[in-house]
């Protein structure tokens, strides 16, 4: 049997699901009663105990899902190895979610998360509210192991939340 990239019309695939849009995004943020914000580049972006995400599109029917999180803690730079070794150790027993550092212009090092979805067929309501919640839970999860293991000043206040990427 051949894969293919398009649905063949016949069997459960011929009545696709509706296509992912930012709006779809905002109407599953809404029905779970999460508070989000669109900034000026458009983007989909909230605060979860403290740690901003972003819902990112994707692809040339904007079908890529990507939610980023990133960890409210900046750390000391001194603290790569350690973090990154860290995020190898959580990676050795759990899939979701990607995560990584990046350092930002002042030196400061962040660790960010990340849980992409490819929808080409479209997505159900079900599936998104889904893909939402396991992306922002195993992030703060991830957020919650780490803040165990790093225990440093507060970096950024809700006054000042440093929204980047």
């Amino acid at each position: 049997m051949a894969l293919s990239s398009q649905p063949s019309g016949r069997g459960p695939e011929a009545a696709l699901p509706p296509a992912l849009s930012g709006e779809r995004i905002e109407q599953a943020l809404a029905a779970e009663g999460w508070t989000y914000q669109i900034d000026s580049d458009g983007d989909i972006g909230g605060m979860w105990d403290n740690n901003l995400f972003y819902f990112f599109l994707y692809g040339d029917q904007n079908e890529i899902l990507q939610i980023r999180g990133r960890w409210h803690q900046a750390l000391p730079l001194e603290h790569r190895a350690r973090v990154r070794q860290a995020l190898d150790d959580y990676h050795q027993v759990k899939i979701w979610p990607k995560a990584y550092t990046r350092v930002d212009d002042d030196g400061r090092l962040w660790v960010l998360s990340e849980h992409t979805v490819d929808w080409e067929f479209g997505v159900t309501d079900q599936q998104l509210a889904l893909t939402l919640r396991c992306a922002i839970t195993t992030s703060l999860s991830l957020y919650r192991e780490l803040s165990q293991q790093f225990i440093v000043a507060p970096t950024a206040t809700e006054d000042n939340p440093k929204w980047w990427f």
